[in-house]
């Protein structure tokens, strides 16, 4: 109860200069009750325009993502990095990516797909549901009739067929060609493209050519005849490895007839490859300068190229150079560049750290699955990432990731229906047992448990941040 002089106090105040504010009691109430009075906020999403990708971990809002939708007001360029471990839903969300884009008439889907089991790629399901038969490279079957590339296909420039011919030989040898090497080389193609018009000129033409020069060559630079044949011996030898080597079959003829460039979705099947041999970036250098002239089209078609094992193209400087030339070019003509990497460290600290960082500069659009605490610091130190995300990366259980989108950074959980579950999974996942199922059903309830804790961790760094503002 109040003391009399404090009432006499107030009530003097209030006769000399009008009656002073109420003071109010503190009132003691509930989070349920005090919601009305502190509404619940959460971060801007990217509109309502696009795919469904799942829903934001912390705010449950559906989260919508569309590169063509998005290019030019919230991103400056298409493309698109995807990184993570293995296991953690990287495959899973590549796939019903690929399937809800082409639920639109104006989408079209390349994958180069070098990953797979039981002898075919790991999108063999996706392209038999769409009755699409996957392009398998392989070199034992192209030696019986199998797919062939051509890199000296008429489809492709001079130019281009040129600037191929050099990134073949230049990956490799692991070097850059030299000056006498190169003029070599362009002489012959040169050749090879004036004298043979009955036909595709093919590799197996130039090999020729290299190993026996024609005067007029010499003649030009004023230079003997045995020089030419020695500039060129190298890169004949090269050449002579997809001709007559372990990767003949593949690329030394005419390009196979009937592949369908109008299809929805065209799979190159790599699995046949070895990863870890030079053949992949070598394959992936010819894949993408042929698809760059015979399938990129201003048709006002959007366009998706997404490429598994991605590193084989961002870690060889030769490889990485003509990817930069097709998405700069391609984004004229729509076209969306998704690379698929397990860890940053495998091209950034590559030989082609310039390269790989020019590449990662045109991918506006980062999702980043659950990596170890050192890998998950490093990939925040080169994208930028704000600390809470970096924080939060090891934490992540599969099917969740961070999405910064040109800053816009989220955590969302992808969500698969039941229509795509037997697409977009493995064999196991078709044949599971029950004790799979209820193996399946404990991993779901740790997953439900882990949003929770990363929920709360949220809202204790967003307390942190309104004391600091306060």
């Amino acid at each position: 109860m109040r003391d009399p002089l404090s009432v006499l106090t107030d009530a003097f105040t209030s006769f000399l200069f009008g009656k002073v504010e109420t003071t109010r009691l503190p009132v003691r109430t509930s989070t349920g009750q005090a919601q009305a009075v502190y509404l619940p906020t959460a971060a801007p999403g990217l509109g309502d325009s696009g795919v469904i990708i799942g829903r934001e971990v912390y705010s449950g809002k559906g989260y919508i993502y569309d590169p063509f939708q998005l290019y030019g007001q919230q991103l400056p360029a298409p493309h698109w990095l995807v990184l993570g471990e293995s296991g953690n839903g990287k495959s899973a969300l590549e796939k019903t990516y690929v399937l809800r884009q082409l639920r639109f008439r104006d989408r079209q889907v390349v994958v180069l797909d070098a990953q797979g089991e039981d002898g075919v790629g790991e999108w063999n399901l996706v392209a038999q549901e769409l009755g699409i038969t996957p392009i398998r490279l392989d070199p034992m079957a192209a030696l019986d009739m199998g797919i062939r590339l051509n890199p000296l296909d008429p489809a492709i420039t001079t130019t281009g067929q040129l600037a191929l011919l050099r990134t073949i030989i230049e990956v490799a040898m692991g070097h850059s060609l030299d000056e006498r090497s190169g003029f070599a080389l362009k002489v012959a193609h040169a050749y090879v493209n004036a004298t043979i018009v009955d036909r595709q000129p093919v590799l197996s033409d130039i090999v020729e050519q290299l190993r026996h020069p024609e005067p007029e060559s010499a003649e030009a630079m004023n230079v003997a005849i045995d020089d030419v044949r020695a500039w060129g011996l190298d890169v004949a030898l090269v050449l002579d490895r997809l001709v007559d080597g372990d990767l003949r079959g593949m690329f030394d003829g005419p390009t196979t007839v009937g592949i369908d460039l109008d299809a929805p979705l065209i799979v190159f099947d790599l699995s046949h490859i070895d990863r870890n041999s030079i053949a992949m970036p070598i394959l992936m250098a010819i894949v993408g300068v042929w698809l760059e002239h015979t399938w990129i089209r201003p048709d006002r078609k959007k366009r998706i190229f997404l490429v598994e094992e991605a590193w084989h193209i961002i870690n060889s400087p030769f490889v990485a150079q003509l990817f930069q030339r097709l998405l700069k070019f391609g984004r004229r003509l729509g076209l969306s560049f998704v690379a698929v990497v397990h860890h940053l460290s495998d091209v950034v600290d590559g030989a082609a750290a310039k390269e790989a960082a020019a590449i990662l500069k045109m991918a506006s659009t980062r999702t980043i699955y659950a990596q170890k605490a050192d890998e998950a610091r490093a990939t925040g130190r080169v994208l930028g990432l704000p600390r809470w995300a970096v924080e939060i990366i090891p934490t992540l259980t599969p099917g969740i990731a961070v999405w910064d989108v040109n800053g816009n950074v989220q955590v969302v959980k992808h969500l698969v229906t039941e229509t795509e579950r037997p697409l977009v999974f493995t064999d196991r996942a078709m044949t599971e047992s029950s004790a799979d199922l209820a193996e399946d059903d404990a991993l779901h309830a740790a997953e439900l448990e882990a949003e929770e804790r990363a929920a709360a961790f949220v809202e204790h760094r967003l307390g942190d941040s309104e004391s600091t503002v306060a």
